[in-house]
């Protein structure tokens, strides 16, 4: 069982609240927060941020961490250039088109010189902006569901 697996011990008795494994209003809506932020961290190691944090907010860890793959080796080439995109725009810089290479000596030889601050910048807002959007859409979804689940079995009980 997960929670008895010997590299997640260090979390002890967190891993036992109900919140992280059940699906409920808020511990979705969490969920989909937490896991749409740490999409946009440009970290490796993604995963653990988004685990760690729905342990601390106490939200769905499984969904969670499955969100964190919105950002995957396909789509995280156009969502980080849009997110510099987003930083530019609101630092007021023209974006740089000048050569890019995913290389260590291209980031040792100042690459990332002027990119960086508008680039995580713009994760910034870019993670806070999905992450409001993933809660609240996720609380307005529920509650539409829970309105129409109540209609319906009005109906089932008039018609009965």
């Amino acid at each position: 069982m997960i929670r008895n697996h010997r590299h997640l011990q260090c979390f002890g008795k967190l891993l036992h609240d109900a919140n992280l494994w059940h699906l409920n209003r808020r511990s979705a809506a969490g969920a989909f927060a937490v896991g749409l932020f740490m999409a946009f961290i440009p970290v490796p190691f993604q995963m653990i941020l988004a685990a760690g944090a729905a342990i601390l907010f106490r939200v769905n860890l499984p969904l969670s961490v499955a969100l964190v793959w919105v950002t995957n080796p396909i789509t995280i080439p156009p969502i980080f250039f849009f997110a510099y995109l987003v930083g530019t725009w609101v630092i007021g810089a023209p974006p740089e088109m000048e050569s890019f290479e995913l290389s260590m000596e291209w980031i040792e030889n100042g690459g990332l010189n002027g990119v960086w601050e508008p680039f995580l910048l713009g994760c910034l807002i870019c993670g806070t902006v999905s992450a409001l959007v993933g809660y609240f859409g996720i609380r307005g979804l529920w509650r539409l569901h829970i309105i129409n689940h109540i209609k319906r079995r009005r109906q089932r009980r008039k018609s009965a």
